[in-house]
């Protein structure tokens, strides 16, 4: 039995590729899945545009659908301990990061369950002798993209709603993190869903992903990942032409005026930094903070950032785990020689831990970058790593404009004890969540998605529902009788 799942069945690819699942904190090998190739996806797409043509899923009652995904939100809490171990082995993150994801996980399963079942669609007022109605109907096929940070949650976000909408998906996690979204399909087979209605296919972005996204018989696309992969996705995707829906990460601000809670703005500025070693596409990595409260602010941070304690993300006590990979390791390093030469003046970190016990692992102690300014490439690249930047502002005004001088739009904080100031600066911010006094959570009830090039379209939501639906307005004459428009 392999690791794709096509058409009901579990099994291995048709070339017999094969690729080693590698733990980051001590790059042993947790498990060797199947690697796709064209082939597997073509058989894939296949067997789901059947099972939406030619099967019962598209058209069975919004009830039916919603109890499917609500034994797949039981199934996930049953098995929430082994899966959040998997995930650690797979991620690198913390046990209780896992866990959180695992049950995070299990209420968008739940949320969109429920939003189904309202999803009656609208009426519209023609007049007396009209039946006028916008209906929801699914989009078709879709192509589902995971990334390796949260890549059961991620899939999460897209796999819940598309069958909510009834439609049928080929899903691709990332081929360095698989293991917990190929437990979700086997949970999704326990549930019940019909053959063809969920598949996966493992294998890299350029092979699997390319085949996929090309594909003539895919209605949708999403993908969750880097700006320059989505831009190739939108490419292809415009042949077709194929709905599109992007989330291509952050370059976040996190803003701190001098009136805020001191104490809890630095501990927050710590998780919206260093949480997940900062592979997060949410991560507060650019830290703006008023004059006055500059130089305490720093310290201090710095000071909480050195105690953050590395190691192994299955063992009590451990606050941070290692990067994804040994390759995404150097692709940070790099970024952080890059900002000491622009003149970031580094305050702490910036190389690898020195304890033997972590030499085997992806790890980079918790860094901080002080005196920073919008002109480097370090306050305007995506680093997705451990790495924070601060930067100071005098007026508020000066603060927006800094919040805003990005090219990426996904999601920002304010910190203030003005509760008119705050929305005021939260008003203005032009990214797709802002926190106010806060950092990092969010809801399967709200959107989430950027403005500019953090992505296009929204995931959760009432948006993250309509993303997978195709909205059709049925008119019924209902006393039909001659026009008369032509005379002869």
């Amino acid at each position: 039995m392999g690791e794709l799942y096509i058409d009901g069945e579990w099994t291995r690819a048709v070339a017999g590729g094969r690729r080693e699942v590698v733990n980051p904190y001590d790059a042993s090998v947790v498990q060797t899945v199947d690697e796709a190739d064209a082939t597997d996806v073509d058989r894939a797409v296949r067997a789901a545009r059947r099972a939406f043509d030619e099967g019962e899923w598209a058209n069975t009652s919004t009830r039916h659908r919603a109890d499917l995904l609500l034994r797949v939100h039981d199934l996930l809490l049953r098995d929430k301990e082994e899966i959040a171990r998997t995930e650690t082995l797979d991620t690198g993150k913390t046990l209780a990061e896992s866990r959180f994801d695992v049950e995070d996980v299990a209420n968008a399963f739940r949320y969109f369950a429920e939003l189904a079942g309202k999803d009656g669609g609208r009426v519209v007022d023609v007049g007396p002798d009209v039946l006028s109605r916008v209906v929801y109907q699914p989009v078709g096929v879709c192509a589902l993209i995971a990334p390796w940070n949260y890549p059961l949650l991620q899939a999460s976000w897209k796999v819940a709603p598309a069958l909510a909408a009834g439609n049928t998906f080929v899903l691709k996690p990332s081929e360095t993190t698989p293991l917990t979204t190929i437990a979700m399909i086997r949970l999704i087979e326990e549930a019940g869903a019909p053959p063809g209605v969920a598949n996966l296919v493992l294998g890299s972005g350029a092979t699997v992903g390319a085949a996929l996204t090309g594909h003539p018989e895919v209605d949708l696309v999403s993908f969750t990942g880097g700006l320059a992969t989505g831009r190739t996705i939108m490419a292809a995707a415009a042949e077709g032409p194929k709905t599109v829906a992007l989330e291509l990460g952050g370059k976040n601000p996190n803003i701190v005026f001098e009136d805020a809670h001191f104490d809890a703005a630095v501990d927050y500025a710590l998780d919206a930094a260093f949480l997940h070693a900062g592979q997060v596409c949410s991560a507060g990595s650019r830290l703006l903070v008023q004059e006055a409260l500059y130089d305490r602010f720093v310290d201090s941070l710095a000071q909480r950032a050195r105690a953050i304690r590395l190691g192994n993300g299955m063992e009590e006590g451990t606050e941070s785990g290692p990067l994804s990979s040994a390759e995404h390791r150097e692709k940070v390093e790099r970024h952080i020689a890059a900002a000491r030469e622009e003149g970031a003046r580094l305050v702490t970190g910036g190389t690898r831990p020195d304890d033997p016990a972590l030499s085997s692992g992806f790890f980079l102690l918790p860094t901080i970058f002080a005196d920073c300014d919008r002109s480097m490439g370090i306050v305007q690249e995506e680093v997705f790593g451990p790495v924070v930047t601060v930067e100071r502002f005098r007026t508020e005004d000066e603060a927006v404009e800094l919040a805003n001088g990005t090219r990426y739009g996904l999601a920002g904080g304010v910190w203030t004890s003005d509760a008119s100031r705050a929305q005021r600066v939260a008003q203005r911010l032009r990214h797709g969540t802002v926190w106010i006094n806060d950092f990092h959570p969010y809801v399967p009830q709200a959107e989430w998605g950027g403005f500019g090039r953090s992505g296009v379209g929204r995931e959760l939501g009432p948006t993250g529902l309509r993303e997978y639906q195709e909205a059709k307005h049925i008119y019924q004459n209902l006393a039909p009788a001659p026009s008369g428009w032509f005379k002869g």
